[in-house]
């Protein structure tokens, strides 16, 4: 029984197309990008998060409903839109990023992570006694920024 063989530079013509295909594919979903516009889980607060000085990350709350523009009243905090929410956060070398979060309400800054779950989902935590006691919240996108 005689088996048919492709030619070589017919094989390498396939290989080569196989592989501009996958290359494809895998360049057409972008990563996910901590950039953009995210809702707090109780709906009362957008914070827009960007770059800032040197490659690092920061927020600012774009949007707050009005008790939580009260409750930052009652914590010294007289206008709550514009205000920064993260601050100098820096990349931690796992996909994550170590900063400051400002509590408007208690008008504290605390030791900070925020971890990207997913594409729509970012995990923000904020820690005292040296991360020993923290406090987790599952913010989602509301607007997505293009790549810087």
């Amino acid at each position: 029984m005689k088996t048919t063989r492709m030619p070589l530079f017919r094989r390498a013509a396939a290989l080569a197309l196989a592989m501009t295909l996958l290359t494809g594919a895998v360049q057409a979903q972008p990563a996910p990008t901590i950039y953009g516009t995210w809702l707090n889980p109780r709906g009362s607060v957008a914070v827009r998060t960007g770059e800032c000085a040197q490659q690092r990350l920061c927020g600012v709350i774009v949007w707050a409903n009005d008790e939580a523009q009260s409750d930052a009243r009652d914590g010294g905090v007289t206008r709550l839109v514009g205000t920064p929410l993260l601050e100098d956060y820096r990349a931690d070398g796992s996909g994550g990023w170590q900063g400051t979060v400002f509590v408007p309400d208690m008008n504290k800054r605390f030791f900070s992570k925020i971890e990207q779950v997913d594409a729509n989902t970012m995990k923000l935590k904020g820690c005292i006694l040296g991360g020993l006691i923290c406090k987790a919240q599952m913010w989602k996108r509301i607007e997505r920024l293009p790549h810087e």
